[in-house]
């Protein structure tokens, strides 16, 4: 039996990591970029239903009732100088402690068992590309909620004389809801904000997110630290992306800051966001003096932006109906 060096990307969103909040076998390394042979794949389309979801253009993201058949058109590349023979398949992933995780090969699961892909292998040249087409096909009794899995595009290497293979492969996430009528709210809180040090005394800031929604979450976002010492402001900070969370999930999302910022108190104000679903949530925060200490605190959910948004909204619906009844003229009296 020969043994295969396993070498994984999966395609995350674009303000995602290389396949940070994705976990393979030990073996495996992996990225959000193409494969070390050249070989990319992505959706070739979005659904009419996802278009505002920005998940939706680096996965397949959907909603389909018991019964229903879908067909989702993708793209694989290959952009290095040499042919290459590519394998379609779907296999099992999962959320797990925050992260989406693969399965090591072929291994299936419910979501996989759906969904077939044609052609299931592709023969491109250098720097080229083809279509390809995934079908899922969801039984008619098949409960309701989310699935996951991945489709992977796999390249086999030539053995060497010892007997060692190397695989590569890079995939696209599949988040797919089933259930009746249209799909799940995405959405989520802040419960709560954590300062802390870590063993080396760089400050942290930890946010304990809950997913209240029907649909994963993939957060992303950033921390401001205003009114600090001295009336100072720091940031903004990037949250480390790649957590992931399932419907009813809560987790930490870290935000590492920099090593000259100061204990505090400050006022911080952390944006999150996943898909179209976007909160923000303020706290008064000390960091405390020692490392390896923490200090938690409850956040309170800033709604003001979703009230603003609003309004601003209803002002322009308010404005165009004014505009349109000023545009029409008097019907004429007889």
């Amino acid at each position: 039996m020969h043994r295969h060096l396993i070498t994984l990307a999966l395609l995350t969103a674009s303000a995602l990591p290389p396949f940070t909040g994705v976990s393979g076998p030990p073996s495996a390394a992996a990225a959000d970029r193409p494969g070390s042979d050249g070989v990319g794949i992505r959706p070739a389309e979005v659904p009419a239903d996802a278009r505002s979801d920005p998940r939706a253009r680096r996965h397949i993201v959907d909603h389909l009732s018991p019964g229903a058949v879908v067909h989702r058109r993708i793209e694989v590349s290959n952009t290095s100088d040499v042919p290459v023979r590519v394998a379609l398949y779907a296999a099992a992933a999962a959320i797990d402690r925050g992260m989406f995780s693969v399965s090591d090969g072929r291994t299936p699961n419910e979501l996989s068992a759906w969904t077939s892909i044609g052609p299931r292998v592709l023969s491109l040249g250098p720097h080229s590309r083809s279509p390809a087409t995934v079908t899922v096909a969801v039984p008619g009794r098949a409960a309701a909620g989310e699935r996951y899995a991945v489709i992977w595009a796999e390249t086999a290497g030539e053995a060497p004389y010892d007997g060692a293979g190397e695989v590569n492969r890079v995939g696209i996430r599949m988040y797919l809801s089933v259930g009746p009528g249209g799909g799940p709210p995405t959405d989520f809180t802040v419960d709560s904000l954590t300062a802390r040090r870590t063993r080396e005394g760089r400050p942290v800031v930890l946010a304990r997110v809950r997913n209240t929604g029907g649909r994963a979450l993939d957060l992303s976002g950033d921390l401001r630290l205003t009114e600090g010492p001295g009336g100072v402001r720091a940031g903004p900070f990037g949250v480390v992306l790649g957590t992931t969370l399932a419907p009813g999930g809560s987790d930490d999302v870290t935000v590492p800051l920099d090593d000259g910022v100061p204990d505090g108190p400050w006022q911080a104000l952390l944006r999150l966001r996943s898909g179209t679903a976007r909160h923000a949530a303020r706290a008064t925060i000390l960091f405390p003096h020692d490392a390896g200490t923490a200090a938690a605190v409850p956040a309170e959910t800033d709604t003001r932006q979703t009230v603003l948004a609003a309004a601003l909204a209803l002002g322009v619906a308010g404005l165009g109906a004014t505009l349109l009844r000023r545009g029409r003229r008097p019907a004429a009296r007889r």
